[in-house]
Protein backbone atom coordinates (compact mmCIF):
# COMPACT_ATOMS: atom_id res chain seq x y z
CA UNK A 1 0.00 0.00 0.00
CA UNK A 2 1.12 3.19 -0.88
CA UNK A 3 2.00 6.11 1.78
CA UNK A 4 -0.85 8.95 1.40
CA UNK A 5 0.57 12.14 -0.25
CA UNK A 6 0.80 13.75 2.71
CA UNK A 7 3.24 11.96 4.16
CA UNK A 8 5.75 12.05 0.91
CA UNK A 9 5.55 16.24 0.51
CA UNK A 10 5.74 16.70 4.69
CA UNK A 11 9.13 13.98 4.29
CA UNK A 12 10.59 16.01 1.65
CA UNK A 13 9.63 18.94 2.84
CA UNK A 14 11.59 17.96 6.57
CA UNK A 15 14.74 16.47 4.24
CA UNK A 16 14.63 19.83 2.37
CA UNK A 17 14.92 21.48 5.86
CA UNK A 18 17.85 19.26 7.66
CA UNK A 19 19.53 19.41 4.15
CA UNK A 20 19.90 23.07 4.78
CA UNK A 21 20.23 23.31 8.05
CA UNK A 22 23.40 20.44 7.44
CA UNK A 23 24.87 22.64 4.21
CA UNK A 24 24.38 26.28 5.41
CA UNK A 25 27.26 26.31 7.99
CA UNK A 26 29.34 24.58 5.28
CA UNK A 27 28.53 27.33 2.68
CA UNK A 28 29.39 29.87 5.38
CA UNK A 29 32.70 28.40 5.70
CA UNK A 30 33.61 28.07 2.20
CA UNK A 31 32.26 31.29 1.19
CA UNK A 32 34.18 33.30 4.07
CA UNK A 33 37.46 31.34 3.65
CA UNK A 34 37.87 32.52 -0.43
CA UNK A 35 36.72 36.04 0.99
CA UNK A 36 39.71 38.80 1.72
CA UNK A 37 40.04 39.70 5.46
CA UNK A 38 38.21 42.65 5.03
CA UNK A 39 34.80 41.47 3.95
CA UNK A 40 34.88 38.23 6.26
CA UNK A 41 35.41 41.12 9.05
CA UNK A 42 33.10 43.16 7.73
CA UNK A 43 29.00 42.29 6.91
CA UNK A 44 28.54 38.90 6.36
CA UNK A 45 27.19 38.93 2.17
CA UNK A 46 25.76 35.60 1.13
CA UNK A 47 27.30 36.16 -2.36
CA UNK A 48 31.02 37.38 -2.30
CA UNK A 49 32.01 40.27 -4.22
CA UNK A 50 35.54 39.16 -4.35
CA UNK A 51 37.08 35.74 -4.47
CA UNK A 52 40.85 34.47 -3.48
CA UNK A 53 42.55 31.38 -2.85
CA UNK A 54 45.00 33.51 -1.09
CA UNK A 55 43.84 31.97 2.13
CA UNK A 56 44.72 28.87 1.36
CA UNK A 57 48.51 29.47 0.74
CA UNK A 58 48.43 31.74 3.95
CA UNK A 59 47.18 29.07 6.49
CA UNK A 60 50.63 27.56 6.48
CA UNK A 61 52.91 30.21 7.17
CA UNK A 62 50.71 32.23 10.06
CA UNK A 63 51.09 29.26 11.89
CA UNK A 64 53.69 26.29 11.80
CA UNK A 65 49.52 23.85 10.53
CA UNK A 66 51.70 21.20 8.85
CA UNK A 67 53.45 20.22 12.45
CA UNK A 68 50.12 20.66 13.69
CA UNK A 69 48.95 18.30 11.04
CA UNK A 70 51.76 15.94 11.63
CA UNK A 71 51.08 15.86 15.53
CA UNK A 72 47.59 15.21 14.91
CA UNK A 73 48.21 12.16 12.43
CA UNK A 74 50.68 10.34 14.45
CA UNK A 75 48.62 10.77 17.93
CA UNK A 76 45.22 9.90 16.10
CA UNK A 77 46.58 6.98 14.30
CA UNK A 78 48.76 5.52 17.22
CA UNK A 79 45.86 5.92 19.75
CA UNK A 80 43.45 4.26 16.84
CA UNK A 81 45.92 1.15 16.52
CA UNK A 82 46.59 0.62 20.06
CA UNK A 83 42.90 1.14 20.39
CA UNK A 84 42.29 -1.73 18.14
CA UNK A 85 44.37 -4.20 19.40
CA UNK A 86 44.00 -3.90 22.78
CA UNK A 87 40.19 -4.21 22.13
CA UNK A 88 40.31 -6.99 20.07
CA UNK A 89 42.74 -9.25 22.24
CA UNK A 90 40.32 -7.92 26.08
CA UNK A 91 36.97 -8.04 23.89
CA UNK A 92 37.67 -11.64 22.38
CA UNK A 93 38.74 -12.95 25.99
CA UNK A 94 35.68 -11.58 27.61
CA UNK A 95 33.32 -13.06 24.67
CA UNK A 96 34.67 -16.39 24.40
CA UNK A 97 36.21 -17.28 27.90
CA UNK A 98 34.88 -17.51 31.67
CA UNK A 99 36.78 -16.47 34.46
CA UNK A 100 36.41 -14.59 37.98
CA UNK A 101 35.81 -10.93 37.94
CA UNK A 102 34.49 -11.12 34.34
CA UNK A 103 30.96 -8.78 35.19
CA UNK A 104 32.93 -6.66 37.22
CA UNK A 105 35.40 -5.88 34.64
CA UNK A 106 32.60 -5.42 31.93
CA UNK A 107 30.46 -3.61 34.01
CA UNK A 108 34.07 -1.27 35.53
CA UNK A 109 34.88 -0.93 31.15
CA UNK A 110 31.19 0.73 30.34
CA UNK A 111 30.88 2.61 33.56
CA UNK A 112 34.07 4.35 32.30
CA UNK A 113 31.83 6.35 30.28
CA UNK A 114 29.85 8.37 32.35
CA UNK A 115 32.41 10.38 33.84
CA UNK A 116 33.27 13.55 31.98
CA UNK A 117 36.53 13.88 31.03
CA UNK A 118 38.04 17.15 32.82
CA UNK A 119 37.59 14.76 36.01
CA UNK A 120 40.96 12.90 34.78
CA UNK A 121 42.69 16.06 33.50
CA UNK A 122 43.99 16.89 37.13
CA UNK A 123 45.03 12.85 38.33
CA UNK A 124 46.58 12.74 34.68
CA UNK A 125 49.27 15.75 35.05
CA UNK A 126 49.81 14.63 38.42
CA UNK A 127 50.71 11.10 37.31
CA UNK A 128 52.41 12.01 34.42
CA UNK A 129 54.69 14.62 36.03
CA UNK A 130 55.45 12.29 38.76
CA UNK A 131 56.63 9.56 36.22
CA UNK A 132 58.86 12.31 34.90
CA UNK A 133 60.55 13.29 38.02
CA UNK A 134 60.84 9.75 38.75
CA UNK A 135 61.91 7.91 35.76
CA UNK A 136 63.25 11.04 33.45
CA UNK A 137 60.50 9.58 31.05
CA UNK A 138 58.34 12.95 29.78
CA UNK A 139 54.98 11.97 29.34
CA UNK A 140 54.04 15.51 30.22
CA UNK A 141 54.00 17.41 26.90
CA UNK A 142 54.59 14.46 24.44
CA UNK A 143 52.81 12.89 22.01
CA UNK A 144 53.11 9.74 23.58
CA UNK A 145 51.37 10.76 26.89
CA UNK A 146 48.51 12.21 24.74
CA UNK A 147 48.39 8.48 23.19
CA UNK A 148 48.21 7.18 26.46
CA UNK A 149 45.65 9.99 27.83
CA UNK A 150 43.76 9.29 24.53
CA UNK A 151 43.79 5.20 25.13
CA UNK A 152 41.98 5.65 27.91
CA UNK A 153 38.50 7.23 26.84
CA UNK A 154 38.90 5.06 23.45
CA UNK A 155 39.68 1.68 24.77
CA UNK A 156 36.35 1.19 27.11
CA UNK A 157 33.99 1.88 24.32
CA UNK A 158 36.19 0.12 22.36
CA UNK A 159 36.21 -3.23 24.02
CA UNK A 160 32.05 -2.50 24.93
CA UNK A 161 31.33 -2.53 21.47
CA UNK A 162 33.62 -5.28 20.34
CA UNK A 163 32.49 -7.70 22.98
CA UNK A 164 29.13 -7.23 21.36
CA UNK A 165 29.78 -7.84 18.08
CA UNK A 166 31.98 -11.27 18.78
CA UNK A 167 29.24 -12.53 20.74
CA UNK A 168 26.83 -12.24 17.60
CA UNK A 169 29.72 -14.52 15.86
CA UNK A 170 28.63 -18.26 15.52
CA UNK A 171 30.95 -19.86 18.02
CA UNK A 172 30.95 -22.58 15.66
CA UNK A 173 33.47 -20.99 13.80
CA UNK A 174 35.53 -21.36 16.32
CA UNK A 175 34.95 -24.77 16.93
CA UNK A 176 36.05 -25.82 13.40
CA UNK A 177 39.02 -24.14 13.32
CA UNK A 178 40.07 -26.17 16.30
CA UNK A 179 39.11 -29.16 14.26
CA UNK A 180 41.55 -28.01 11.80
CA UNK A 181 43.99 -27.39 13.89
CA UNK A 182 44.27 -23.84 14.90
CA UNK A 183 44.92 -22.53 18.76
CA UNK A 184 42.92 -19.76 19.75
CA UNK A 185 45.12 -17.01 18.67
CA UNK A 186 45.06 -18.28 15.33
CA UNK A 187 41.43 -18.89 15.00
CA UNK A 188 40.80 -15.17 16.49
CA UNK A 189 42.84 -13.92 13.43
CA UNK A 190 41.84 -16.33 11.10
CA UNK A 191 38.25 -16.51 11.60
CA UNK A 192 36.66 -13.96 13.78
CA UNK A 193 38.73 -11.20 13.06
CA UNK A 194 37.97 -11.30 9.17
CA UNK A 195 33.90 -12.01 10.55
CA UNK A 196 34.25 -8.33 12.86
CA UNK A 197 35.61 -6.75 10.31
CA UNK A 198 33.10 -4.14 10.10
CA UNK A 199 32.71 -4.32 13.94
CA UNK A 200 36.60 -3.16 14.11
CA UNK A 201 36.06 -0.35 11.42
CA UNK A 202 33.89 1.03 13.51
CA UNK A 203 36.01 0.96 16.92
CA UNK A 204 38.56 2.58 14.40
CA UNK A 205 37.05 5.63 13.14
CA UNK A 206 35.51 5.83 16.92
CA UNK A 207 39.10 6.31 18.17
CA UNK A 208 40.19 8.24 15.32
CA UNK A 209 37.61 10.42 15.38
CA UNK A 210 37.99 10.70 19.61
CA UNK A 211 41.91 11.88 18.93
CA UNK A 212 41.62 13.88 15.93
CA UNK A 213 38.90 16.65 17.22
CA UNK A 214 39.89 16.58 21.37
CA UNK A 215 40.86 19.92 22.45
CA UNK A 216 40.78 19.58 26.37
CA UNK A 217 43.81 17.55 26.79
CA UNK A 218 45.81 18.62 23.91
CA UNK A 219 45.54 21.90 25.30
CA UNK A 220 46.84 20.88 28.56
CA UNK A 221 49.07 18.39 28.00
CA UNK A 222 50.97 19.71 24.66
CA UNK A 223 53.34 22.17 24.14
CA UNK A 224 54.52 23.88 21.00
CA UNK A 225 56.43 21.05 19.34
CA UNK A 226 53.56 18.79 20.13
CA UNK A 227 50.46 20.68 19.69
CA UNK A 228 47.88 19.04 17.73
CA UNK A 229 45.28 21.03 15.16
CA UNK A 230 42.40 21.41 17.41
CA UNK A 231 44.63 23.69 19.69
CA UNK A 232 46.96 24.89 17.07
CA UNK A 233 43.87 26.67 15.16
CA UNK A 234 43.94 29.28 17.61
CA UNK A 235 46.68 30.73 16.48
CA UNK A 236 44.78 32.40 13.70
CA UNK A 237 43.34 34.85 16.76
CA UNK A 238 46.26 37.24 18.13
CA UNK A 239 45.44 40.36 20.24
CA UNK A 240 44.72 42.66 17.78
CA UNK A 241 43.01 40.35 15.19
CA UNK A 242 40.89 37.31 13.93
CA UNK A 243 42.04 35.85 10.84
CA UNK A 244 38.34 34.21 10.29
CA UNK A 245 39.02 33.60 6.48
CA UNK A 246 42.41 31.41 7.44
CA UNK A 247 40.18 30.00 10.15
CA UNK A 248 37.63 28.87 7.65
CA UNK A 249 40.21 27.65 4.97
CA UNK A 250 42.42 25.80 7.53
CA UNK A 251 39.44 24.49 9.40
CA UNK A 252 38.20 23.16 5.77
CA UNK A 253 41.69 21.31 5.19
CA UNK A 254 41.94 19.80 8.40
CA UNK A 255 38.98 18.42 8.30
CA UNK A 256 39.46 16.75 4.72
CA UNK A 257 41.29 13.36 6.51
CA UNK A 258 37.98 12.81 8.62
CA UNK A 259 35.42 13.24 5.60
CA UNK A 260 37.22 11.09 3.43
CA UNK A 261 37.94 8.03 5.90
CA UNK A 262 34.40 8.50 6.80
CA UNK A 263 32.98 7.98 3.29
CA UNK A 264 34.62 4.93 2.22
CA UNK A 265 34.34 3.28 5.44
CA UNK A 266 30.61 4.37 5.89
CA UNK A 267 29.32 1.00 5.11
CA UNK A 268 31.51 -0.55 7.54
CA UNK A 269 30.76 1.45 10.53
CA UNK A 270 26.63 1.58 10.35
CA UNK A 271 26.77 -2.54 9.96
CA UNK A 272 29.79 -2.70 12.73
CA UNK A 273 27.56 0.08 15.37
CA UNK A 274 24.34 -1.75 14.27
CA UNK A 275 26.03 -5.47 15.53
CA UNK A 276 28.16 -4.33 17.93
CA UNK A 277 25.12 -2.97 19.99
CA UNK A 278 22.58 -5.13 19.90
CA UNK A 279 23.50 -8.62 21.09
Amino acid sequence: MAPPRSFLWTRRIVLTLLTGFVLLPVYVMISSSLKPLEDVSGKFEWIPSALTLRPYADIWETIPLADYFVNSIVVAGAATVFSVVVAIFAAYAVSRYSFRGKRVFTVTVLSTQMFPGILFLLPLFLIYVNIGNATGIALFGSREGLILTYLTFSLPFSIWMLTGYFDSIPRELDEAAKVDGCGPIRALFRVIVPAARPGIVAVAVYAFMTAWGEVLFASVMTNDTTRTLAVGLQGYSTQNDVYWNQVMAASLVVSVPVVVGFLLLQRYLVAGLTAGAVK
